[in-house]
């Protein structure tokens, strides 16, 4: 079933069989977080960040691969397969919670502990499955150089940010997760547009790419220059404008920030696993 192309292409809803299950699971993991009242600090939604390359890696393995006979390969799909981790995740959130766990250090036992070492085991499985279906033929050189020019931006942003504007000093390390995930989604798919030859699947993204390539700066910036600007900008901008709302709500605030990193950080990663197997 194929959705409106206002997401990227190749976005597809699994059958109605699996969205039933999905939803109904969706609903019982949001109706225990309810219940528990889990406390949200910074500590918990950065905890977060291995599940979201859980998500992104399976579908990845979802793209390459030939899983047909994979009973639970409509789970995979994209965007259907960050509802699937979410859920897992959330499950995860919600036991370790209602065991009483602290949720403001990362000393086990604690929240974030549990729920970021179980994301980091799963993630290390689902990435070691895919680069092990795809080995000898991978590709590490340039998904590496992307990884280390992100970091190398994301310090830079996060540094002048927080010293131009240190109200975002409150955002804490969800403020830097969100820089991160952005920057690494801007500089990889401009690596995957200008130096890999991949194309890009979201409208508003290849929006901004097409424009760059119409200007003066294409012959010698390439076409992607533009769509990393605009990614570390609008980290920026979103940490300015949600500093005073995370300094009030706290909790909804990380939430908050924690949904727009991983709008970024998703599909970098997504970017990273599937230029390493299929440059």
């Amino acid at each position: 079933m194929q959705i409106l192309q206002v997401l990227p292409e190749g976005s597809t809803l699994p059958p109605v069989a699996y969205l039933v299950v999905l939803v109904l699971a969706l609903a019982g993991v949001a109706l225990a977080l309810r219940r528990v009242g889990p406390r949200v600090t910074d500590r918990v939604v950065v905890s977060f960040a291995p599940w979201m390359v859980v998500g992104s890696s399976c579908y990845v393995l979802y793209q390459v691969h030939d899983t047909s006979s994979f009973l639970l390969k409509p789970f995979f799909s994209s965007p259907t397969v960050y509802v699937s981790v979410a859920v897992l995740a959330g499950a995860v959130w919600a036991a370790s919670a209602a065991a009483g766990l602290p949720a403001d250090r990362w000393r086990p036992p604690s929240v974030p502990s549990v729920v970021g070492l179980s994301g980091a085991v799963l993630a290390v499985v689902v990435v070691g499955w895919a680069l092990a279906m795809s080995a000898p033929d991978l590709e590490p050189v340039w998904p590496g150089v992307a990884l280390a020019v992100a970091v190398v931006c994301a310090a830079a942003v996060w540094v002048a940010i927080r010293r131009l504007v240190p109200a975002t000093r409150v955002t804490g390390a969800v403020g830097g997760l969100c820089v991160l995930g952005h920057a690494l989604d801007g500089v990889s798919t401009a690596v995957g547009i200008d130096v890999l030859g991949f194309g890009e699947r979201s409208p508003f993204s290849r929006a901004i790419i097409e424009f760059a390539a119409t200007l003066p700066t294409a012959s010698l910036l390439g076409a992607g220059w533009l769509f990393v600007v605009v990614k570390l900008a609008l980290a920026a901008a979103v940490l300015v404008l949600l500093a005073s709302y995370v300094r009030e709500e706290p909790g909804e605030g990380y939430l908050l920030l924690g949904a727009v990193a991983a709008v970024g950080l998703g599909p970098g990663a997504h970017n990273l696993l599937l230029f390493t197997i299929a440059s």
